[in-house]
């Protein structure tokens, strides 16, 4: 199967358009024990949109990026997914529908290839001499390139293990995978954190893409600069609750920080 057929190629409309949301949270709580951890939260991500989660540490963003993934369950509340309610009992069930959540430590395998780290657990297979399978390597580098070159984004080594690469290179990699497996709902968990300055300006321009493939972004990151850099939106969590919603265009970064810390 080729890239393409894996892909819809469309660029969907801006949400300004009145498009129905790819991601709807209604009210959603989770609770550990005697803690609630998320409060009634909810939010919306339309296609072809980059949505900033923003709050300290323990405001509940972790949470509500598992809860939306598959992670854990919500208690309370629900969650739609295309205009259809959908319960993920498990991260595969998410990533089945098109939500694919990448986190700081990428769960790139280093001795590995780009293709290889594409099909991490889904290794395609080709008969030999009629019955043998082995490793279709070919359609594996099909892949990596034809993958790496939809996000504008080129290296010359293709099969080096990616231990070799730099921090921006492999966040490539990992959204590279993602976009390969179709997501229409990717979760950036702080993809520009101990990276350069000229590495963060290359993961802003890979969301950039994504956003430009009508693909929807929740982007969680404390650094404001980089928010206010690709964002159409950004929800604030305080202590589990929804702390406000701004649109981009409304606020600055010192409104955002209020809202963070309750002033």
């Amino acid at each position: 199967m080729s890239l393409h057929q894996h892909e819809n190629t469309a660029a969907a409309p801006h949400p300004a358009h009145g498009t129905r949301p790819l991601l709807d949270v209604r009210s959603v709580y989770k609770r550990f024990g005697g803690v609630e951890a998320l409060k009634g939260v909810s939010m919306k991500l339309h296609p072809g949109e980059v949505v900033a989660l923003a709050g300290d540490n323990g405001a509940g963003k972790s949470t509500l990026i598992k809860t939306i993934s598959g992670v854990y369950q919500p208690d309370d509340g629900e969650i739609h997914f295309d205009g259809e309610p959908v319960r993920f009992e498990t991260p595969e069930a998410a990533r089945g529908h098109g939500i694919e959540t990448i986190y700081q430590d990428l769960a790139l395998a280093d001795n590995l290839s780009i293709g290889a780290n594409i099909f991490l657990g889904r290794e395609p297979m080709k008969k030999v001499l009629g019955f043998i399978p082995v490793l279709d390597r070919k359609k594996m580098a099909d892949a990596a390139k034809e993958t790496m070159a939809r996000l504008d984004f080129h290296v010359t080594r293709m099969e080096s293990p990616v231990a070799r690469f730099s921090g921006g290179q492999r966040q490539a990699v990992a959204i590279g995978r993602a976009v390969y497996w179709n997501a229409r709902v990717l979760i950036m968990d702080e993809p520009t954190a101990a990276l350069g300055v000229p590495e963060q300006r290359k993961v802003v321009s890979l969301i950039q893409t994504l956003k430009a493939q009508g693909r929807g972004i929740i982007f969680i990151s404390h650094n404001l600069h980089d928010i206010f850099a690709v964002s159409d939106r950004i929800v604030v969590l305080r202590r589990g609750s929804l702390a406000g919603e701004r649109r981009l265009s409304e606020t600055n970064p010192d409104e955002i920080v209020k809202l963070m810390v309750g002033g």
